[in-house]
């Protein structure tokens, strides 16, 4: 979304705030700062990891005498990170007001997925050389066994540090953004499949691969696993819905509405790569 995808409650409370945050690495908006700063005319400082997690009472320790916001990025209470904000500043005694909105976890609906049969909500994290966590794949397992729907949420990169540089020059250097796309969460779910062999996915299991969701240009294709890894999704945030072995027929008439074409399928030379910025 962008600067206008907030509610009227929302926006009136954030004009009421004498100092606003935006927090900026569990998820993004399709609008930077500057454009928030002008049409809700007040500073915003960008919140990044280490701000939020290491330093929160810089957040809300004025806010016992005025009014603070903290914005969020789709509904407040959907990312523990900020769960853990709202305990710190009620502990201090300070009064805090939510006002929720709509996040990826409904959003998700307009691919026509019912959302009561979803199970877990699942996070896939980028695979590293030496580091490439799969508890996902149990949880997606559980979901199927229980003829649920799976929404994985796909990993991104924002304001992470570069270790190498820092071990071999001692300066602190941000790496540049990246965002996982569908086409990468794929790979590493068939990669964790091929370990693991126990059934869960495989090439031809059904899928909802989404981009950009909210937004004019969103993107939603349902096909096979195979079929959405040659799909490009174009720029971020991208999501990936997982489907149940049994969908009932008013899915099934919404899903044929987002099958992939075989015009849309690119080459495996032109396999999209994962967004950075």
């Amino acid at each position: 979304g962008d600067e206008k995808d907030i509610t009227v409650r929302g926006l009136e409370c954030v004009r009421s705030c004498s100092s606003l945050f935006l927090e900026y690495y569990t998820s993004v908006l399709g609008a930077d700062k500057n454009r928030l700063e002008e049409f809700y005319g007040i500073p915003i400082t960008v919140a990044d990891r280490n701000l939020v997690e290491l330093n929160a009472e810089s957040i809300y320790k004025n806010a016992k005498t005025t009014n603070v916001g903290f914005l969020v990025v789709g509904d407040p209470l959907c990312a523990t990170t900020h769960v853990d904000l709202m305990l710190r500043a009620r502990n201090e005694g300070i009064k805090v007001e939510i006002i929720h909105n709509t996040s990826v976890m409904g959003a998700v609906a307009s691919c026509g997925l019912q959302l009561y049969q979803y199970g877990y909500t699942v996070s896939i994290p980028f695979f590293e050389e030496n580091w490439k966590p799969s508890s996902f794949y149990d949880r997606i397992k559980y979901n199927k066994e229980g003829g649920m729907h799976t929404l994985c949420l796909l990993d991104i990169k924002v304001s992470e540090p570069d270790y190498e540089t820092m071990q071999r020059y001692g300066k602190v250097r941000l790496l540049p953004p990246r965002f996982m796309n569908v086409n990468t969460a794929i790979d590493q779910l068939l990669e964790v499949e091929a370990e693991k062999q126990q059934g869960v996915v495989s090439a031809d299991s059904l899928a909802v691969g989404m981009a950009r969701l909210g937004q004019p240009s969103q993107m939603i294709a349902f096909g096979s696993l195979a079929e959405l890894r040659g799909l490009d999704f174009g720029a971020p945030l991208h999501c990936l819905a997982l489907c149940a072995s049994d969908i009932n027929p008013v899915e099934s008439e919404i899903l044929e509405n987002f099958r992939v074409r075989p015009e849309q399928l690119t080459g495996s030379e032109d396999r999209p790569r994962d967004q950075e910025a």
